[in-house]
């Protein structure tokens, strides 16, 4: 399975993919945006239990995001359960060289396409932080709706978190490129 798209590859996780990962991975600007089950420092041990993990997973939902030839990032979903299984969470990140680039956006576009038809999903959707709005900017261009915030929601890098909840469902019509 890959996704070829403009400016980067969607694909699963692959052996050989830890210098890279560890390379993009270990930064805290990146790991300060994402849930603490995101280790810093990121170390090639958290890299190869990743790509192990994601290999052994019979129903794929975690792709790295390939940016010229390397992994620089990644975007995957969790699915709900009981009443909430044909919803999932979406999750992404992206090494800070490839910042600023389009190439976010490109894969989250992406990603749902291959989400709502392949995973058979309803709703995708994201909590983001409230000091985080290139990551809101993102997912609006993506297609999401804003649907509200969950203030004080987490607790992040020793602060309290507002969460700004971000979703987008199968019938949303597809974001102009």
């Amino acid at each position: 399975m890959e996704l070829r798209l403009v400016r980067c590859v969607l694909r699963p996780w692959r052996p050989g993919d830890q210098p890279a990962l560890v390379r993009h991975a270990n930064n805290r600007a990146v790991w300060r945006n994402l849930r603490d089950g995101f280790p810093h420092p990121y170390t090639a041990t958290h890299a190869e239990a990743w790509i192990a993990y994601n290999q052994a997973l019979t129903e794929p939902r975690n792709l790295a995001i390939e940016v010229d030839g390397e992994a620089a990032g990644g975007v995957g979903c969790q699915r709900g359960d009981d009443i909430r299984r044909y919803t999932a969470e979406l999750g992404y990140w992206l090494g800070e060289p490839c910042w600023g680039r389009g190439i976010m956006t490109e894969a989250l576009r992406g990603f749902a396409a291959w989400a709502f038809g392949v995973l058979e999903l309803e709703r995708l959707y994201a909590a983001v932080f409230h000091w985080n709005p290139a990551s809101m900017r993102v997912l609006e261009k993506a297609g999401f709706t804003r649907e509200g915030v969950r203030r004080h929601g987490a607790w992040k890098d020793g602060q309290w978190a507002d969460e700004v909840v971000y979703a987008r469902l199968r019938t949303d019509p597809s974001p102009a490129p």
